[in-house]
């Protein structure tokens, strides 16, 4: 009984003593959790660190690049005006100098037939190293003149029509005759891969467009389905392809009234309805010339509503261009 009443003593104190030391170290550890975690939040909403926001290059939600700049903003001017400023610079008569020597195309092609290149492969090696070999007429760019304007009038163009239709990356666009891309290749920089279509009828523009512009643009990759057909044929393009913007730049000026009009009527149920648009540039004859009620009726006939003439200005030199909207009212 002396050893048992022990043995119960013995392992009552020692009870007593576990309880007395557990609950004053949880206690005094929850204080200092307690006090840290205050402190560390304190710390934490005081912070003076800059907020972390997507690049603007890279933010993609759902396919399209959530901010995309299209047109120079007056900040862009002034910041190369005060570049050019800055550096002194004037415009000079463009004469041979020192490490320049000024050729014209014409030249500059001779030059490329007698001397091709200043290094170059010769004998059997002349034709293994070239992957997509380009005639000399396309890479000194006699094509860029066969315009009415300059060259660089094609990304005025870009500029109005996207914004105009409010494109995003993912929209889809035809363009009837595309000719050598002067326009195209900044949609096709623009869209995703396979989303800029092109109907174009002359071989000598789409072998530049083919051969030396999409190539030297980097823009192989984005695989523009480019067909060559004519007489507003648009069967190529597949029958269920929906167009955010279709478009003819000075195109419709060449072809009689009534081709037009067969190939509107064709393109009406490839365009999205009501957000949808398309646009004719310098003048809709082919509609005027039946007379304003009558032009409406046949437009409204096939599901199309005008609306009306819009001009814009050239960034870099003195010309507007005017062009005709419309949007397809039924779906």
């Amino acid at each position: 009984m002396a050893v048992l009443s022990s043995s119960s003593s013995s392992s009552s104190s020692a009870m007593q003593k576990g309880i007395v030391v557990t609950v004053p170290v949880l206690v005094l550890t929850a204080s200092l959790s307690a006090l840290t975690f205050f402190i560390l939040s304190s710390s934490l909403s005081s912070c003076s660190c800059p907020p972390s926001s997507p690049s603007r290059n890279d933010a993609i939600v759902g396919g399209v690049r959530s901010e995309e700049r299209i047109s120079t903003s007056q900040e862009d001017i002034d910041w190369v005006k005060d570049l050019i400023r800055s550096n002194g610079l004037h415009m000079h008569e463009n004469v041979l100098r020192k490490g320049i020597n000024p050729r014209t195309r014409e030249q500059q092609l001779q030059d490329l037939i007698q001397y091709k290149g200043i290094s170059h492969y010769v004998g059997d090696e002349a034709t293994n190293h070239t992957a997509l070999p380009c005639p000399g007429e396309l890479l000194v760019e006699e094509h860029h003149s066969n315009y009415g304007e300059p060259w660089a009038g094609g990304r005025d163009v870009f500029e109005f029509l996207a914004e105009a239709s409010r494109l995003k990356p993912n929209a889809r666009v035809l363009e009837i005759g595309c000719g050598t891309l002067r326009v195209g290749l900044h949609f096709i920089r623009y869209l995703n891969p396979e989303n800029f279509h092109c109907l174009e009828k002359d071989e000598l523009s789409l072998m530049a467009a083919l051969r030396y512009e999409l190539p030297s643009q980097g823009l192989l990759h984005k695989r523009p389905l480019i067909v060559r057909g004519e007489d507003m044929e648009f069967s190529k393009f597949g029958s269920d392809v929906a167009y955010d913007l279709i478009y003819a730049s000075a195109v419709f000026l060449h072809m009689p009234d009534e081709l037009v009009w067969s190939g509107v009527e064709r393109l009406v149920d490839k365009l999205k309805p009501y957000e949808g648009r398309m646009f004719v540039s310098h003048n809709i004859k082919f509609c005027s010339r039946l007379g304003g009620e009558r032009c409406t009726e046949r437009l409204a006939s096939l599901g199309l509503e005008s609306l009306g003439r819009q001009t814009h200005d050239s960034l870099l030199f003195n010309h507007y261009e005017i062009w005709f909207g419309f949007r397809r009212i039924r779906g």
